[in-house]
């Protein structure tokens, strides 16, 4: 079964090209089996496979599925390359993906353009296989750019109204900064070790680069840039929020299972190389952890029901970040895992409400939709539970093992740890906030008749909520994978420090109850503060990060561009235009038609011709 792995990106793939050759002409059945049928053979596919190498004990397996061309000792080609990783990965991906697109064949059943949706999806979802199976960088930069061509695409679906347009501009701009960083990464690795297929490379930096070497550092920091700008963290965050702006079953596949992810999957599979470079890798526990804590306050302030988890999205995947940088590399990507349970769930729940009230997405403007939404209700709940690390939940297991992790890394471990329980304690505040707001709040006049959403709403919401709930007890196979410096499972910390980790979101929650369910804490008297105010002000604008771009390199950007219309050198080939005008208007106006002219002008030609043959 192993040697059909490359059936995993090939079933969207089909799903893709059928649905965009027939240009929107099938039936939306028949449309809705080719694009959620092909992600869901993929994920029976992975399961097998999945199975199929667990039971076999061996490391990894590599699928050889083309060769480009053999010349010497060089022999490019088209590989996949199956291990403990990358097995997670492809089955977060198939199974995760599956479930949304089973959800969007009721959410955009509605939609006009619901063959292209699909079309879109099955691309990114090929796309991110891709990225994850191959076993060299140029396959997961091919999957990479791939994922960012569809991010493009899909959240700016609704292209007739312009923000839309401005948002996918924007995460396609901005990621693209990431994606130079990581293209001349590639270059400086090719150059310096020889190759591009991933285990051969790391093999060969572990040889030939000692511990803190310049050109570790230098790789490291380039990947490094590729990672921040797909997985939205520091200093390229921006545009994540800006992407809710595509239907919810897109915003819930970016978040959760595929685009995000691709940072942090980058780091983790090339954590060799961070190994070889301790600043940078401390320099990605920094970036995730401010990054962690600036999202956090940001959502404390948003109004729209996406935006707050936008950034609860941010957040999470700081924490991963943070994992990745003290060396709790499973950590990670266990956090990666259980992530993907609980923010799909929140997104596509997040998605039946906004049906269901007609398309508002301000939590203001709901309230008291517990009793009339019960499965969104209990889907919120759970999803909220898990986000916050509720004990047992999801969350709860794989966010614990990166701040004990954390704790124990040597020198500024007690401040990582600290910075991390206190994006805990914030993370409690504000999803309770929306989640009491939202089902227990006063209604402001969008209440709804009923539920919106049949089975292939309800069955992935279920099913998602299950994993929330069990998803921490999943053991995911990646000992051999980070087999260099992985944290150890076991941390021996004191029950004073488990206890506080578990009290402060707790404390969290108990803060957002009493504020926003039963009111014995006003948040008007809280605001009515002039330094509330401003903080409220520069936290709902990200920490003014759009502001500072915009300064930095749009305004100058622009001011260049004006510049340019009216530069120096248009002016000199204006000016030889408009003399070649004038000449060519003087030569029209010679062309009489008359013989005698024409004599008179040969004649004329003639003496000065012989004029100049005397005098020179």
């Amino acid at each position: 079964m192993q040697e059909l792995i490359w059936l995993l990106p090939t079933f969207p793939l089909l799903g893709f090209l059928v649905l965009v050759l027939t240009a929107g002409n099938l039936p939306k059945q028949i449309v809705a089996i080719i694009g959620a049928g092909s992600v869901g053979l993929s994920f029976v596919t992975a399961v097998f496979i999945a199975l199929e190498f667990l039971a076999s004990g061996e490391d990894y397996f590599i699928k050889q599925v083309w060769t480009w061309m053999s010349v010497g000792n060089f022999n490019p080609g088209f590989s996949f390359y199956l291990d403990g990783l990358s097995l997670v990965m492809m089955l977060v991906i198939t199974g995760v993906g599956f479930l949304i697109h089973s959800y969007a064949t009721g959410y955009m059943a509605d939609d006009p353009s619901f063959s292209r949706f699909f079309s879109y999806m099955n691309l990114f979802v090929a796309a991110m296989l891709m990225l994850v199976l191959g076993d060299n960088l140029v396959v997961l930069y091919l999957g990479w750019e791939g994922v960012g061509l569809c991010s493009y695409l899909l959240i700016g679906f609704w292209y007739t109204k312009p923000e839309n347009g401005y948002a996918a501009r924007k995460a396609f701009v901005v990621t693209r900064v990431g994606d130079t960083s990581m293209a001349i990464g590639l270059f400086l690795l090719f150059a310096q070790l020889g190759t591009l297929n991933i285990q051969d490379l790391l093999h060969a930096a572990e040889l030939e680069w000692s511990v803190g070497s310049g050109l570790a550092v230098a790789a490291s920091l380039l990947l490094l840039g590729g990672a921040v700008g797909k997985s939205a963290q520091l200093p390229l965050q921006t545009w994540l929020p800006d992407a809710m702006a595509g239907p919810t079953p897109i915003s819930a596949l970016i978040h959760a299972a595929t685009m995000v992810t691709a940072g942090v999957y980058l780091i983790a599979r090339t954590h060799i190389l961070f190994e070889l470079a301790p600043s940078v890798q401390l320099l990605v526990a920094l970036i995730g952890l401010i990054t962690l804590l600036m999202a956090g306050f940001t959502a404390l302030t948003q109004s729209d029901i996406k935006r707050i988890l936008a950034f609860s999205t941010v957040s999470q995947i700081g924490y991963m970040f943070l994992g990745l940088g003290v060396g709790a590399w499973s950590a990670a990507i266990f956090h990666l895992m259980t992530h993907a349970f609980f923010k799909a769930l929140l997104f596509l729940a997040s998605g039946t409400v906004i049906l269901s009230v007609h398309h508002e997405q301000s939590i203001f403007k709901m309230g008291g939709l517990r009793k009339a939404l019960p499965v969104s209700f209990a889907s919120f709940l759970i999803g909220s539970l898990a986000l916050t690390a509720f004990p047992y939940t999801s969350g709860y297991f794989s966010k614990d093992e990166i701040l004990l992790a954390a704790l124990e890394l040597e020198g500024i471990g007690t401040y990582l740890w600290l910075g991390g329980v206190i994006g805990a304690f914030f993370t409690g505040i504000y999803t309770f906030r929306l989640f009491f707001i939202v089902f227990f709040g006063e209604n402001k006049g969008h209440f709804p008749e009923k539920e919106v959403g049949g089975w292939h709403m309800n069955g992935p919401l279920i099913l998602l909520m299950i994993l929330s709930l069990v998803g921490g007890f999943i053991s995911i196979p990646v000992e051999t994978v980070f087999s260099h410096g992985d944290a150890h499972d076991e941390h021996h910390v004191s029950a004073l420090v488990h206890g506080f980790m578990i009290a402060v979101p707790l404390f969290g929650i108990f803060i957002s109850y009493m504020f926003f369910y039963s009111k014995k804490w006003s948040i008007g008297a809280l605001m009515s503060r002039p330094i509330s105010q401003k903080l409220h002000t520069f936290w709902h604008s990200g920490w003014g990060m759009d502001w500072l771009y915009d300064r930095i390199f749009v305004l100058p950007f622009v001011w260049l561009s004006r510049i340019n219309r009216g530069d120096l050198i248009d002016k000199f080939y204006a000016i030889i235009a408009g003399i070649s005008r004038q000449a060519n208007s003087y030569v029209v106006r010679s062309q009489t038609g008359y013989l005698g002219w024409y004599a008179l002008s040969i004649a004329s030609g003639l003496i000065v011709i012989l004029v100049l043959g005397v005098l020179l």
